[in-house]
């Protein structure tokens, strides 16, 4: 696959996941994770993954600022900080065909817990949210998938739709911001070394004009087809990518 097929690609799974991540609140790592990290090897792949819910996660916030839990915020983000860092050090020192068995796993795995789940119990307080916080950063760094796990913790705690919809939008902009820093100082931004300057305006203005279009789709299309959308894109992102890493693996 030349170049620009790989752009064209990789800037489509970018504009639909920042799309169902508008209408739904969740979409950019589970779709944008495992075809960035088949175009362009999983550790830049998902570095990738981890810009664009930064800048996906700061747009959408500014739009629902008034609905974000502040307090549930500062719990997560710096526990996400404590997850990011082995992470990084695991995406470091993982071989590329190893990590896309992780990446596509952890992704099969997560929409899997998210749906398969009967009704959980009842968790409140403050350590289940800390928890979530340390883990959702260490898939969000390894994986890009930080989503199902904050999920799996919205049911535990009984939180309200709106407000846990508004709250990811900050938690995965400093997820993704975390993940971002961590790798680049440790080493872990993949053999190919950070992206062209040119990817992160790139970036930018594909989630800009995505979460316009996601805004208009918002009010059109029901959250259950756009949740449909982004199950089935990526359900077959992840089992791709865990195919060929287990290739290459054996």
């Amino acid at each position: 696959m030349g170049p620009v097929e790989i752009i064209v690609i990789a800037a489509l799974a970018i504009l639909v996941g920042s799309v169902l991540q508008r209408v739904s609140g969740t979409g950019v790592g589970l779709v944008v994770a495992p075809t960035l990290a088949l175009l362009l090897g999983p550790a830049t792949g998902v570095l990738v993954t981890n810009a664009t819910t930064t800048v996906s996660g700061f747009l959408i916030m500014l739009s629902v600022w008034r609905h974000v839990d502040w307090r549930r915020y500062a719990l997560i983000a710096p526990a996400a900080a404590v997850g990011a860092v082995p992470a990084a050090l695991v995406v470091r020192e993982l071989p590329a065909a190893w990590l896309q068995v992780v990446v596509g796993g952890v992704v099969l795995l997560a929409l899997t817990t998210m749906f398969g789940l009967p009704r959980l119990p009842h968790w409140p307080g403050r350590l289940p949210t800390v928890l979530a916080g340390a883990i959702g950063g260490f898939f969000n760094t390894t994986a890009g998938v930080a989503g199902p796990v904050m999920v799996i913790h919205s049911r535990l705690a009984r939180w309200e739709q709106r407000s846990f919809a508004a709250t990811l939008q900050p938690v995965f902009m400093t997820m993704g911001a975390l993940s971002v820093l961590t790798k680049t100082l440790l080493g872990a931004a993949g053999t190919g070394g950070m992206p062209p300057w040119w990817v992160a305006p790139g970036v930018v203005l594909t989630v800009v004009l995505g979460v316009r279009i996601g805004g208009v789709v918002a009010r059109r299309v029901p959250l259950s087809a756009a949740r449909t959308i982004a199950l089935v894109l990526a359900g077959l992102g992840g089992a791709i990518t865990l195919v060929r890493g287990l290739l290459g693996v054996l």
